[in-house]
């Protein structure tokens, strides 16, 4: 995560640098990715790029958790639900997703990053609520893939929970 240099900088000037880092990896998966461009487009010395992240993969992990907390703002999560509400959750994060100056980059994370950053963040929850977050981030990311096909995702998501769910 970002380190306490760029934490202390004016809004103004964070907002830049994360603008360089969003055109950078909405368009670079991570191993393509350089420094050289993001600076470049921030207007800032490859220096003061290290004096704000420690690498590339830094600041690829302060940008991803920036737009996931913008994507998933405006989603409760409660336990227990049914089906359809988890549908409905699934729904307004990609729509939260499709509507965000972040869309390029999750679409990108999820064809060329996913991979570098899977972490099994469900250990602890049971069976049921495990299933239903794969279920629900594939279908997104499926969603994410071919926007074209979203209803059909969305409503094959809705009859799977509703098997799994009974």
């Amino acid at each position: 995560m970002p380190l306490n240099t760029f934490e202390n900088l004016a809004d103004s000037k964070k907002e830049i640098i994360t603008q360089a880092l969003l055109k950078e990896f909405s368009h670079h998966s991570l191993k393509d990715a350089q420094v050289a461009r993001i600076v470049k487009d921030a207007q800032v010395a490859r220096g003061t790029f290290y004096s704000y992240f420690k690498d590339l993969e830094d600041a690829y992990k302060y940008l991803y958790t920036k737009a996931m907390k913008e994507i998933h703002n405006d989603i409760s999560f409660k336990h227990p639900q049914t089906a359809q509400d988890y549908v409905k959750q699934t729904s307004k994060l990609l729509s939260n997703t499709l509507d965000s100056k972040y869309y390029d980059f999750v679409k990108f994370h999820i064809l060329y990053n996913e991979q570098y950053f899977k972490i099994n963040t469900y250990k602890e929850v049971d069976e049921e609520i495990w299933a239903v977050a794969e279920l629900s981030h594939l279908t997104i990311k499926y969603c994410l893939i071919e926007p074209e096909n979203k209803d059909f995702y969305l409503n094959r998501l809705t009859s799977t929970l509703q098997k799994l769910l009974k």
